[in-house]
């Protein structure tokens, strides 16, 4: 397999009026995102609101997104993350006989489990699925700080458990002392505010929330980049966080649906106890994302 890299979408769960997953629009925004410069699509992670998914619709997203019309021209890399290491390998296995290109995991989280046992569980995912792995480190979420000088974590980066790991925390230092580890691993950015900087530390790419609508902006990032215009990349970067304060002041999530529904694409709203924007809270974002987009 080729070594992932580039934008890749953290697509939405699309809802239809009555709360059910909507796959018709799924493939509306796979659509919209690919001709945007999307290279792939994480499905199934934090912003398709996994925790309030069922194992049902969570294996409905995955299905959806396998059955997409233009699937030959982009790659999926399905989330499997569970509470449980049963219930991930299902997905896992799912994710395989789905023909995914890739898949991911969280930590196990909420019961403070060591860095073996974190270790583990994801030998247990790579065991379960001949499907490149990789790891999700969200610390901010799931409470848990990956440990790289454990000689666990150190082991599983290093002998082909994970092929990479998504780096969603601020924390752009590890990104490196991840590369120092084993230069081979593939790291996605994971926090759209800090794209230029994960770049710059070794950084392959990023899986983005806000990528759902904000790519066109992001690519004109890394051409700057490309070209080392740092200054235009910095310019670009500072718009980039302008929507993403905005977003997140009034709640990430919806905020990025609503937006998507101003594009024509109705993905519904979030499950509470998300909350519904105001009407105040919808002019807010309307007006900075069509200032800096």
């Amino acid at each position: 397999m080729n070594k992932l890299n580039g934008f890749w979408v953290a697509a939405v769960t699309p809802f239809d009026a009555d709360n059910r997953f909507n796959p018709a629009v799924l493939h509306r925004l796979m659509d919209k995102t690919l001709a945007e410069g999307a290279s792939g699509f994480l499905i199934g992670g934090s912003s398709a609101e996994c925790p309030m998914l069922t194992h049902e619709e969570r294996i409905a997203g995955l299905e959806a997104a396998a059955g997409y019309a233009h699937r030959s021209a982009t790659k999926l890399m399905g989330s499997v993350a569970a509470m449980a290491t049963y219930e991930a390998v299902e997905y896992a296995k799912t994710a395989e006989l789905l023909g995914y290109d890739a898949m991911i995991s969280t930590v196990p989280y909420y019961y403070k489990f060591s860095m073996k046992q974190i270790a583990d569980y994801m030998r247990a995912l790579r065991s379960a699925a001949d499907l490149p792995l990789y790891l999700y480190n969200f610390p901010g979420n799931t409470g848990v700080e990956i440990n790289l000088n454990d000689p666990d974590i150190r082991a599983m980066l290093k002998d082909g458990t994970v092929d990479g790991v998504k780096q969603t925390s601020l924390n752009l230092h590890q990104i490196e002392r991840i590369k120092s580890i084993n230069p081979d691993l593939t790291v996605f950015g994971g926090f759209d505010e800090v794209y230029l900087g994960a770049r710059i530390l070794g950084a392959d790419g990023a899986i983005g929330s806000t990528f759902n609508f904000t790519l066109p902006l992001f690519t004109r990032m890394e051409a700057a980049y490309q070209a080392r215009d740092i200054e235009a990349a910095q310019a670009l970067q500072r718009r980039a966080n302008n929507i993403m304060d905005a977003l997140v002041s009034c709640s990430l999530f919806p905020s990025i649906k609503h937006i998507l529904m101003t594009q024509g694409l109705d993905c519904g709203v979030c499950r509470a106890p998300f909350p519904m924007l105001t009407d105040a809270q919808k002019a807010l974002i309307e007006r900075v994302v069509a200032e800096n987009l």
